[in-house]
Order: structure tokens, then sequence, then C-alpha cells
């Protein structure tokens, strides 16, 4: 059974900073999630709001109103914003301090790391509550070099990149393995941030608190791993963007994975970067030409992050790059993945469509 978590996203619910809280509404394997706390979004459905459709995860002015309607305190208390300063301010120090008082597990994501925290490590002691920092690295005796088995790998492997942090790879990546999954293949998604760890991927760390090194390992690690299940074809969640200058975790996650094939995410109204204003996006063309230098491998679609876009422009927008790059495009939100799969059987034709209630191949 899933526990039950309160995801706390102040003023952030919605936005690009909210994206540990906008994917655990979206998808939750490992939490029942019962409420987000977002002052300025109070008393709106968390689906309704995010993608228009009601999931009946309601939106709590603050952590009081949320505890006094809900039946009981939910187990876990999750810090569901990521923004670009890592740290905590003492006003939300002192909400982390009351969840656990109330006698809630804390889920956090930022790598400020609360088990390092006197404080709230007294408290959790006093109160018989834990502590997890997903982003923690562990102990450099259990972490991974890389060691080349990849190059050996026949299972086809995707990565789904982007031109920009925050703009859809994770939910792009997990809409794709379980549109796969329904055609009665064995996808396995990898991630590699903390949200995905918290929506209960099986494989996978945050590769971001690693050095270069461990981080190309654990990418490599973790697909040898999937391995073992004997998947059809595997998809790796990719971080940032090749070209941003201030992440070099794409470039560990491609050498990594290898990919066999990339997938690539942009956001066609956004102008800069995000979290860094005076840093102009960059142009499909540039990120394609990147990735596929780089990776050695082919962009063999774009999919759409419609932020600030209505259904019209979509549409166009879609058509456009279609025409433009010759490439399959969609937005998987407001559509689906067949495109994506299409694709995908053409690049790999041993992928085989299997009807998973009868566990043979369709005619």
């Amino acid at each position: 059974m899933k526990t039950s978590a309160i995801v706390y996203c102040e003023n952030e619910f919605g936005k690009l900073d909210g994206k540990v809280a906008n994917g655990l509404v979206r998808h939750s394997g490992k939490y029942e999630i019962v409420g987000i706390i977002d002052s300025s979004k109070s008393g709106l459905d968390a689906g309704e709001y995010l993608d228009g459709t009601k999931n009946g995860i309601p939106i709590f002015q603050n952590f009081n109103h949320a505890i006094q309607i809900l039946d009981s305190a939910p187990e876990y208390f999750i810090y569901g914003i990521a923004p670009l300063k890592p740290l905590l301010s003492d006003d939300e120090k002192k909400i982390i301090h009351t969840a656990i008082k109330t006698g809630m597990h804390i889920v956090n994501g930022l790598p400020e790391f609360l088990s390092d925290d006197e404080v709230c490590m007294n408290l959790a002691k006093k109160y018989n509550v834990s502590i997890f920092d997903v982003r923690k690295p562990p102990s450099k005796e259990n972490l991974h070099n890389f060691t080349g088995q990849i190059r050996d790998v026949q299972t086809p492997i995707i990565t789904v990149s982007g031109t920009d942090c925050a703009v859809g790879k994770r939910t792009t990546a997990l809409k794709l393995v379980e549109s796969l999954k329904k055609e009665g293949l064995n996808a396995i998604f990898i991630t590699t941030g903390q949200t995905g760890i918290l929506q209960g991927s099986k494989y996978g760390i945050a590769i971001d608190m690693l050095s270069s090194g461990f981080a190309t390992g654990e990418v490599e690690n973790a697909i040898l791993e999937a391995l073992k299940e004997q998947p059809d074809i595997i998809v790796v969640e990719g971080q940032g963007a090749l070209s941003h200058p201030a992440f070099t975790s794409s470039s560990a996650i491609i050498r990594g994975a290898m990919p066999k094939a990339i997938i690539l995410q942009h956001p066609p109204k956004r102008l800069a970067r995000c979290d860094f204003p005076k840093i102009p996006m960059p142009t499909l063309e540039s990120e394609i030409k990147m990735l596929e230098v780089f990776s050695g491998s082919k962009v063999i679609a774009i999919t759409i992050n419609h932020e600030e876009m209505n259904d019209q422009e979509i549409e166009s927008t879609t058509k456009a790059y279609e025409d433009k790059y010759q490439l399959p495009v969609t937005d998987v939100l407001k559509n689906d993945c067949s495109k994506l799969i299409e694709k995908l059987h053409e690049i790999f034709p041993d992928l085989i469509r299997v009807n998973p209630l009868l566990c043979q191949p369709q005619e």
C-alpha cells in the first residue's frame, strides 16, 4: 500500500520551481498524495489546476489548515520545491519542525541535508520520526565508477533530453514508458533526479550531487541493474540541457547511458533559461546538433512543453516543427505517445507489440 503524504509547495505549485510537487500530483507510485500546501492556490483541486482534470487532491492554505481538514495527519511531509537557491528559509524550517512534532516523517529533495541539521535530528529523535534526504549520495564505497559494460548492451536505450531544465523530460519519459507497457512491452524507466525517486522509480539516483566520474558510473550501473529484468526497452530521464552552462549532469547521463536514440523536449515559448533570465534559450537546431555530435546517436523525435501556449498554438507548432525537422512531434500531456512509439518501432524493428491480455504477439 502507498503511504500518505502531503507536499509543501508554497507559491510554486504549477510553476517551474514546483516541479517536484507537480510531478507527484501527476504520478506517484510510492506515496498517496493527500494534499498540497500552497496558499496562493488554496481551495483548488491540484489536478484541475495543473492539467485541467480533477484528481481529488486538495490545495491547502497552510500546514495547520491541512491538518484540520484531513481526517488524520499524513505519514510523510514532502518538501516539494526545487529552487535554484538550495537552502531552506527560517520559516520553512519552522514548518518542517512543526511537521516533525506532528509525528510526520520528513522527505527532503534539497541539497541542504536535514540529516546534518542538529535541531531537526534532535526533534526527529524526540518524536520518533525519520528524515529522508533523497539527494544525499551513498558513501563512496557504495558508489559505482564507469566500467564500459554499457557499450555491450543490445537493448534499446532512449534518453529524453531537453533544451533547458524543468521542461518536462521526466514526465515525457514516464508517459512513454506507460504507453510502451500498454503495448505489452517490458519498458523500464531510469530516474536521474529527486522527483523520480520520490515517485517510486526502482532504478536510478539523483546524479547532480555526484562527482562527474561517479555520476556517469551510477547511470551505467542503474541500466545494468535494470537489465536483470530483461527489458525490451529502457528510457532514461535527462537532466538540464547539454548546452546549459550551469549543469554537467546531461553529459554524465549521455556518457553513462550511451543511448541508441534521443527524444528532445522543448518549450517553444520560453525565451530565457529557467532561473537564468539573462541567458537566452538555445535553438532546436543547435541543441540537436550538439546532442548528436556528443552522443554519436540521433535525435528521433521532438516533444513539446506547452507552457504559455494555447491548443491552437500547440497544433500549429507541432506541424511547423514536423515540416521543418522531418521528425515526429507531440505534446504527451495534450495528446499521447503514439508518434513516439511508431518511431521507436521503425528504428528498433525487433520491438514486438504484444497483447498484454493474451501474452501473444498480435497479428
